[in-house]
């Protein structure tokens, strides 16, 4: 028998069925948890509900992330990094929650709560995670799970596009507080990823044997997306390339031979003193392909530079300026 109720802004529904766990969901619409309850118990009907989901009081949303973390998280690049993302998750009240249990509501409510601390895109990135380890559980381990929770609660609308750009006279302030750090690595790792648009990692990770001074051409063989790309230089990344490799350099030696944690504590000097408000490392790569459409490079062009693989997400690291636009567009009408 279904029984549908009205709770806060949500419809929920519960099966039950002698003999068998009780069936719950939410739904935005009456009609809509109308539908699937009758859909439920012609189910119930031809065949009956699922029955051996005795296991399911035993097993706990902890339990599943643990078995992740160690059969999973192992095989990823950022195995480190989601090993130390799952011992915060597994601290969360939600994780001693039993599946035999777990609802749709009972996700959105640990997502509001964690609203309250962290912000949407974080909030997005903990939901991936508990959605695919379930997706694994269901599909891979063979746990009963009806349904994947975690894929059907709405996601927080993440607005993080971001427009940051330096302005006149902000290279030079940057340039300087770079010159005056004591890391004597990072202003020649800012101007390469300006000329290069390439992401902090994807420089730390650079080696000489990547680069090909002939062809003006530079390898990345692993990038953040997953696809290995092939970027020409400019006449810029070129002289700093070779202001940087001594003359014993071997294939396998860094570039630029230092680790993210001692650039990002150079980047937080670097930012105290020089006066750049919201001014991030990651705000380079923003401006890097924004000066390579100003340069008159096409969309395909930038592409192939940046990695981006979605037009629509190149463009939200595409910052033209209206008054470089209005410049070119009196230029052109000139001529």
């Amino acid at each position: 028998m279904a029984t549908i109720r009205k709770r806060n802004d949500r419809w929920h529904v519960q099966v039950r069925r002698k003999g068998s766990p009780a069936l719950t969901r939410s739904f935005l619409t009456k009609a809509d948890a109308q539908t699937w309850a009758r859909q439920i118990e012609s189910e119930a009907d031809r065949r009956g509900l699922p029955v051996g989901l005795k296991a399911l009081d035993d097993l706990t949303v902890g339990c599943i992330l643990k078995r992740y973390r160690d059969e999973i998280t192992p095989t990823k690049k950022g195995a480190v990094r989601e090993g130390m993302a799952v011992r915060v998750l597994l601290k969360h009240p939600i994780a001693k929650v039993p599946l035999s249990i777990l609802t749709v509501a009972k996700v959105a409510h640990h997502r509001d709560t964690r609203l309250k601390t962290i912000k949407p895109g974080s909030i997005n990135r903990e939901l991936g995670m508990y959605q695919h380890a379930f997706e694994v559980a269901r599909k891979v381990w063979g746990i009963p799970i009806a349904e994947n929770p975690f894929a059907l609660v709405q996601k927080p609308v993440v607005s993080n596009a971001r427009s940051r750009r330096l302005d006149a006279g902000e290279w030079e302030q940057l340039r300087d507080a770079c010159l005056r750090s004591r890391n004597r690595y990072i202003l020649a790792m800012v101007e390469f990823g300006v000329e290069t648009a390439m992401r902090r990692g994807e420089v730390l990770a650079l080696r000489w044997r990547h680069i090909n001074a002939a062809k003006r051409t530079l390898h990345i063989p692993v990038a953040k997306n997953g696809h290995p790309r092939t970027i020409p230089l400019t006449t810029r990344a070129l002289v700093i390339l070779a202001e940087r490799r001594p003359e014993s350099a071997g294939p396998d030696v860094a570039v630029f031979p230092t680790t993210e944690d001692a650039i990002k504590t150079a980047w937080r000097f670097v930012m105290r003193r020089c006066s750049l408000p919201d001014f991030r490392y990651h705000d380079l790569r923003h401006e890097a392909v924004s000066r390579f459409f100003e340069m008159g490079l096409s969309i395909p062009e930038v592409a192939l530079i940046s990695g981006h693989r979605d037009t629509r997400m190149l463009m939200r690291y595409t910052h033209l300026r209206p008054e470089d636009v209005a410049e070119k567009l009196n230029r052109n009408s000139h001529t």
